[in-house]
């Protein structure tokens, strides 16, 4: 009985977890600085601030492949992912980071999507 009231538990504790999918539009040519910034430093900001990457994706077809860069983050709830937001750009290393970015002109624009998975997705 224990064992399946922890399960319940856990289902409604998922149960509001978001996704998002953030699109980074480079400057043409830029991608690879892009990915070294997150490969070297950006990743690991992330994961200070319980920011957990899905995954990231550089796509293989041109045109996008030039100037695309594209990661998911798991989120308890949208309300974790705007504290969460907040405590990274909050961050001194962050903040250095962005101005970096900002020199190097890399981003022209990012894109930002909440998403919820429905209920038959494999990955809730």
């Amino acid at each position: 009985m224990t064992v399946r009231l922890a399960h319940v538990n856990q289902v409604r504790a998922d149960s509001n977890r978001v996704f998002e999918l953030r699109v980074y539009h480079a400057v043409p040519g830029k991608v690879p600085a892009l990915v070294s910034r997150f490969r070297d430093t950006a990743s690991k900001l992330l994961a200070k601030h319980d920011l957990k990457a899905v995954g990231y994706w550089v796509p293989e077809d041109a045109p996008a492949s030039d100037n695309t860069f594209i990661y998911i983050l798991a989120h308890p709830s949208r309300e974790e992912a705007k504290k969460n937001w907040d405590a990274l750009r909050a961050d001194p290393a962050f903040q250095e980071m962005a101005k970096s970015e900002q020199a190097e002109k890399l981003l022209e624009k990012v894109d930002s999507t909440y998403m919820q998975p429905p209920d038959f997705s494999p990955m809730k």
